[in-house]
Parts: C-alpha cells; sequence; structure tokens
C-alpha cells in the first residue's frame, strides 16, 4: 500500500506544479484507468458479456451522441465524451499527440491558451460529428475520445511553427507540418473509405478550430479570454463554502501587436509594447519558421519561454 500511496502522491504533486498540457495527459489517462476498474468490477460481478453491455450503457451517458434529441436529455456530454475513450492505444495515441503539440503552442502561445483550444477543438469537433451523422448515418450513433481536441492543438502547432522540428522514434527529426498533414491524410481516407466516419470528422473539425483559433487571435481576438473566465466562474461555483480566502483578481493586461497577438508576461520589467520586445519576438518566431525551435540559443529560448508566461 505504501507503493501505491507514494505513486498517488507523485500524480497529485504532478497535477498541482504542472502545466495544463501535463493536467489534460493525468486527466485523460487517469480517467481511462478509473473506466476499466469499473470494468474489472462488472467483470467479477456479471461475466464478460454482461459486464460489456453494462459498461456500454454507462458510458452512452457520458459519450456525445449523433442524435439532438438525445443531447437534451445528456448536455453535459458535449464536454464529457472528450476524456473517454475506447482502449488502450486510442488513450495512448491521444496522450502522445496532446504532449507533442500541446507544449509546442504553449511554448509560443502560453499555458493560459491550452484548455480554451482543447475545449473549442472538442466541441467543434463533436459538433461536427452531430452533423455528418444527419447525412450519413453509418458514421455511427455516439463519439468519444479526445482526437477532435488535439487536432485542434495540432491546427495550432501548424500555424504556429509549421518548420519546427519534432524528434519522433525511428524517423528523427521531422517537421510538425509533415506530422500534420500525415494525420490530416488519414483522416480524409478515412471519411472517404467510410472507415469511423464520424470519428474523423471529428478530427477534421477540431483541426479546423485550432487553425481558427490561431487566425483570430493574430487579428486581435482571443478566444481563451471568455472560456478562461466561464471556467472561472464555474470554479467559483464549487468554492463558495470557502469564503476564508479571498479571491484575487487578475491584473488586466495589454495585448501587444505582434504576430500573435497575444497577451505576454515577462521577467524583464521592459515594457512588452515597446519596438524592441517586439521585434526581438519577432525575430525569433520567424527564427523558429524558418529553422526551428532547436535552432535557438540558449537566451533566446528563456525569451520566448518568459513572453509565453502569464
Amino acid at each position: 500500500m505504501a507503493l501505491f500511496g507514494s505513486i498517488w502522491d507523485d500524480i497529485r504533486h504532478a497535477f498541482r506544479i504542472g502545466n495544463m498540457v501535463t493536467r489534460l495527459v493525468i486527466i485523460n489517462f487517469g480517467i481511462f484507468i478509473a473506466v476499466n476498474l469499473v470494468f474489472l468490477l462488472l467483470l467479477i460481478a456479471k461475466g464478460p458479456d454482461n459486464a460489456s453491455i453494462a459498461l456500454w450503457e454507462g458510458l452512452q451517458w457520458l459519450c456525445i451522441p449523433a442524435s439532438g434529441r438525445t443531447l437534451l436529455f445528456q448536455p453535459w456530454s458535449p464536454v464529457t465524451h472528450m476524456f473517454l475513450h475506447e482502449n488502450f492505444w486510442h488513450v495512448l495515441n491521444n496522450i502522445i499527440g496532446l504532449y507533442l503539440f500541446g507544449v509546442i503552442v504553449s511554448d509560443l502561445i502560453g499555458d493560459r491558451r491550452i484548455l480554451p483550444i482543447y475545449l473549442l477543438g472538442g466541441l467543434f469537433g463533436g459538433l461536427m460529428f452531430m452533423a455528418s451523422a444527419q447525412f450519413a448515418p453509418y458514421v455511427g450513433s455516439y463519439a468519444l475520445g479526445a482526437s477532435g481536441a488535439v487536432m485542434a492543438l495540432a491546427g495550432a502547432a501548424l500555424i504556429l511553427a509549421p518548420d519546427y522540428r519534432v524528434r519522433l522514434f525511428l524517423l528523427g527529426e521531422v517537421k510538425v507540418k509533415y506530422i500534420v498533414l500525415v494525420l490530416l491524410l488519414f483522416d480524409l481516407i478515412g471519411v472517404a473509405n467510410k472507415y469511423n466516419s464520424g470519428g474523423h470528422v471529428a478530427h477534421l473539425g477540431g483541426f479546423a478550430m485550432g487553425c481558427l483559433f490561431v487566425y483570430r487571435l493574430r487579428d486581435g481576438h482571443d478566444w481563451a479570454d471568455p472560456v478562461n473566465r466561464l471556467l472561472d466562474r464555474i470554479l467559483s461555483w464549487f468554492s463558495l463554502g470557502n469564503r476564508s480566502t479571498p479571491r484575487l483578481k487578475r491584473k488586466p493586461q495589454k495585448a501587444f501587436t505582434g504576430p500573435f497577438s497575444a497577451t505576454k508576461g515577462g521577467r524583464a520589467p521592459q515594457d512588452q509594447s515597446s519596438p524592441s520586445y517586439q521585434e526581438r519576438l519577432d525575430a525569433i518566431l520567424e527564427k523558429i519558421k524558418a529553422s526551428g525551435y532547436e535552432s535557438l540559443s540558449a537566451e533566446e529560448k528563456e525569451f520566448l519561454y518568459n513572453a509565453s508566461k502569464k
């Protein structure tokens, strides 16, 4: 028991001090483990066949349905479906993609935009699944998985740093644009061959949302702000009973006019809207696009890291 207690403490510590990418990885894998523990208990109590039926009947309430009428009775499912996974390979692929693309996006436009992109990508992917089901009944009755949300991060990474190099097992360094294009090709083939078409349509919807998020950010419209405000309000409902600790109000920050029109935070007291700060950031981002993240010096990486922090 001491071993499991130590592991649990390590997970809680990683969740508490980790960034949003780490937290999403822990949440997705934790829910996958919890679902399989429930399935194990059902196996013991009901046997293989009945256990599978009972588990699926329960999971349907958390999966996003193709029917709008069914959705009325489970309005939480557009959110819950993006944290559920069918099997180990399903969750492993999504966790790898979440970490790979999430780290890139977090480094370039800040950790606070990871969860909004994830949620918006998953929601729009689910909406695309429901829409496709109205015209193609073979897409399935329910959908689950974080793939749409992960593809939103992939789309954001593609627009932000298409030439960013990632080291892949057996393949060596590969640019982000080629990784994402291969994933898109698989989705298009899946839709064309009517293989898990609903899932692949959701992936494409999530990808489109990630791209659109970055384009709007460049135009000065940060969709992360309303999402984070809504999440803060929801969290405040659960903390109403704890009034002893006053909530700290966020100090408004000015957005600088740059390639991402993002609100940045840095260690230096330099005005972030000043031309020198802006020019240096632009130069670093252009260098990433041309030669990849690894071409940056240690000082440039530190500057970019500080710029992405809140």
